[in-house]
């Protein structure tokens, strides 16, 4: 089993980091009972028995001693990142594991680019390296940071440059949030403009997500819980309406941390298939192959669906047939665009749950009739993955 190392950069890739550990522990949880360390968690998570020594050791099997996970926290301020010591989570990072300074970069991409990256370059690829020592199979990075802020678009990106040079056979996915269009950070634009420039060099595959297109879900989700319909009520454990220890909170009070939860949940289910067992496993490097039918041209498009697994509304499931084509509409998408304005050049379908092989074959065929994928440009490229794990057991299937 291969494993993922996850770089949270910023103030937002430690925000979407903490809500994707906790979803993870979550999910892991519901389907590990009798608290074996077993291939899925060793994805994300090392085994450390700190017994043994101060700094603990590996154990690859067997009982979980203390979970670990594979992340290395990166934040020119301190504020999120003491959060996440100080919260629920704080037992799965440690001080190895962080790299923080005070004054942060002040909205500026060259700040962190050029001064933050020179000045921290050898610590970086220190604790990179030893994070990578402590995996097996080093499959991927996943690189969570932002496109308006100074350390999320220059540091991040100066990370992908070091990780690429230090690194140059570990793939590189990195999820990358945009501001919208009523950002109030002047500098905003010209930081996404300047860190877009270094995704097209240095990343395998980028998966562009915009603030507009989060809100625009979680107002969904608020339509979902209050229309007044009969059972459209919100379940305790609730995926969105949860953060980190399980705390319920509103819709309303804290949309960041929707909005965030929704970027977290699509990462595990982009690894949900090369975690757990199903009949077409699909594994990390066959979505780079596959999907990108140029070195530049690796900007996915990710959607969602169906929503109202997101929030857990005690509604009638959707059949897959609705689910499907709702995959392939623009209220599903996390990022704003038209696809019935344009065409497909490779497509990845990622279904978790209690699917039949036949029904999927059934409802690719029906949107090839369709002609929503181009054949112009050099033969379509579909990959299908499954996981026959539900996501927290819910009684949806997910595409």
């Amino acid at each position: 089993m291969a494993q993922s190392v996850v770089v949270q950069v910023g103030q937002c890739g430690n925000q979407v980091g903490r809500c994707f550990w906790d979803l993870a522990l979550r999910e892991h949880a519901a389907v590990n009972k009798k608290g074996i360390y077993d291939d899925s968690l060793k994805n994300f998570f090392r085994n450390v028995d700190t017994r043994r020594n101060g700094d603990g050791v590996d154990v690859s099997k067997g009982k979980i001693c203390s979970l670990k996970a594979r992340a290395l926290l990166i934040d020119m301020e301190e504020g999120v990142v003491n959060e996440i010591l100080q919260g629920p989570l704080k037992d799965i990072f440690d001080s190895k594991q962080l790299i923080t300074n005070v004054s942060g970069s002040g909205n500026n991409w060259a700040v962190g680019y050029k001064v933050f990256g020179s000045q921290y370059q050898d610590q970086i690829v220190e604790k990179l390296r030893q994070t990578a020592e402590h995996c097996d199979c080093l499959q991927c990075f996943f690189i969570i940071h932002s496109m308006g802020g100074g350390t999320g678009s220059g540091l991040g990106t100066f990370i992908l440059n070091v990780l690429e040079d230090e690194f140059p056979e570990v793939y590189r996915f990195v999820t990358s949030v945009f501001p919208s269009g009523e950002d109030d950070v002047i500098t905003s634009p010209y930081n996404s403009v300047l860190a877009m420039k270094e995704l097209n060099e240095h990343a395998d595959c980028v998966l562009p997500i915009e603030n507009e297109s989060l809100f625009d879900i979680v107002s969904k989700i608020n339509q979902m819980v209050t229309s007044g319909k009969p059972g459209t009520t919100v379940k305790p454990e609730s995926l969105v309406t949860l953060n980190e220890g399980g705390i319920k909170k509103k819709l309303q009070e804290k949309p960041f941390d929707t909005m965030n939860n929704i970027v977290g949940n699509l990462l595990l289910n982009l690894t949900s298939s090369a975690r757990f067992e199903g009949s077409l496993n699909m594994d990390l490097n066959e979505i780079t192959m596959n999907l990108v039918p140029f070195p530049q041209l690796h900007y996915l498009v990710s959607s969602l669906t169906p929503l109202c697994t997101l929030a857990d509304v005690n509604i009638p499931p959707r059949r897959l047939d609705q689910m499907f084509s709702d995959a392939f509409s623009k209220d599903h998408q996390l990022i704003q665009a038209d696809p019935k304005h344009s065409l497909y050049l490779a497509c990845a379908l990622l279904v978790r749950g209690n699917v039949q092989i036949s029904d999927l074959r059934r409802n690719i065929e029906r949107l090839e009739n369709k002609s929503v994928f181009s054949t112009t440009c050099g033969p379509f490229s579909l990959t299908l993955g499954t996981s026959k794990q539900h996501l927290y057991k819910t009684n949806f299937h997910r595409t």
